[in-house]
């Protein structure tokens, strides 16, 4: 009977052990993953597992930010403020009724990045099939996508590459209500061939007024694939863009905002509906976005801190600090 016993315990202890290897095992290999693409460093894996250096998916391995991304919700920011400057006709939080911005305002546009903002890719062929079944069990959509790549095959024909996409929680929702108050714009630095079919299967209603794709960055003598944002207007009054990566707006920094990374790993992820949303809407309702912005982030110092001085950006125009 001990004998008995003893098998009857070990056996869901030999299986608990296995399953949590296995975790560990899904973990690291996204970790690896991002490696891969060239974004952490080492002290940003750390903060992914809750030591605060930085974010584990920030494009820059050298230069941990320090700036304040989005939080978790904080509505009470916005109370203390003129009840005029609230939205008069919608819910701050989220809700059926949308904002109307006044007719003397022109309509805010919202550039929003692809990758790691509104969703995460990973190449099929290397995805642990446990990882997407953890990410059903969560509720978490995703699905497989045919790519063109820009390499070639060994007789010259176009490259197909398969990746799996995983949807931010709340993206379908996030378009369609931003689209009800803002002009949408797609910025990203990733290819056309990647990022085309990708957007196709996000945006069915076609919700962005324009893509722009990595032929549409720029390069400055900081960084690489910089999003310009006077490609799209001259007036910084009435447009923002939301980005994990802040480098991409560094000629704009008074009109980012720095968003938490998503992957596949972060099924619960509130940002699109609690708190990017809000405060979109919020923007909304400004005359400029640029003090608001720099109230909430101060991302000119952030990138005096990491080397880029004021002459290199394009955001003093027009704006009164």
């Amino acid at each position: 009977m001990a004998e008995l016993a003893a098998s009857e315990v070990y056996a869901p202890r030999t299986i608990q052990v296995l399953r949590t290897l296995l975790n560990w095992m899904a973990f690291f290999f996204q970790i690896f993953a991002q490696i891969l693409r060239g974004t952490p460093s080492f002290t940003q894996v750390l903060s992914y597992v809750g030591l605060r250096h930085g974010s584990l998916l920030s494009s820059e391995p050298h230069a941990p930010p320090q700036f304040k991304p989005l939080p978790a919700v904080e509505l009470s920011e916005f109370s203390d403020e003129p009840e005029e400057a609230l939205p008069p006709s919608g819910l701050v939080g989220g809700g059926e009724r949308m904002i109307d911005a006044p007719q003397h305002l022109e309509k805010l546009t919202v550039v929003l990045d692809l990758d790691e903002t509104l969703v995460c890719a990973y190449e099929t062929s290397s995805l642990p099939v446990m990882l997407c079944s953890q990410a059903t069990e969560a509720g978490l959509k995703w699905f497989e996508l045919e790519c063109i790549s820009s390499d070639k095959e060994v007789e010259g024909k176009p490259k197909v590459n398969y990746v799996t996409v995983f949807e931010r929680p709340g993206l379908k929702e996030f378009l369609n209500q931003l689209s009800e108050f803002a002009d949408l714009v797609l910025f990203t630095a990733g290819l056309e061939g990647y990022a085309r079919p990708l957007v196709d299967r996000i945006d069915v209603k076609n919700q962005f007024s324009r893509r722009l794709y990595r032929p549409s960055t720029i390069s400055t003598e900081y960084r690489e694939h910089v999003k310009d944002l006077s490609c799209l207007s001259k007036n910084f009054n009435r447009i923002v863009i939301v980005d994990n990566n802040p480098f991409s707006f560094l000629l704009q920094p008074l009109n980012g905002i720095p968003c938490i990374p998503f992957s596949a790993g972060q099924p619960h992820d509130e940002q699109l509906l609690d708190v990017i949303l809000p405060l979109l809407k919020h923007l909304s309702l400004q005359k400029d976005v640029r003090p608001v912005l720099y109230e909430r982030f101060h991302m000119p110092e952030w990138f005096q801190k990491h080397g880029i001085p004021a002459s290199g950006w394009r955001w003093t125009q027009g704006f009164d600090s």
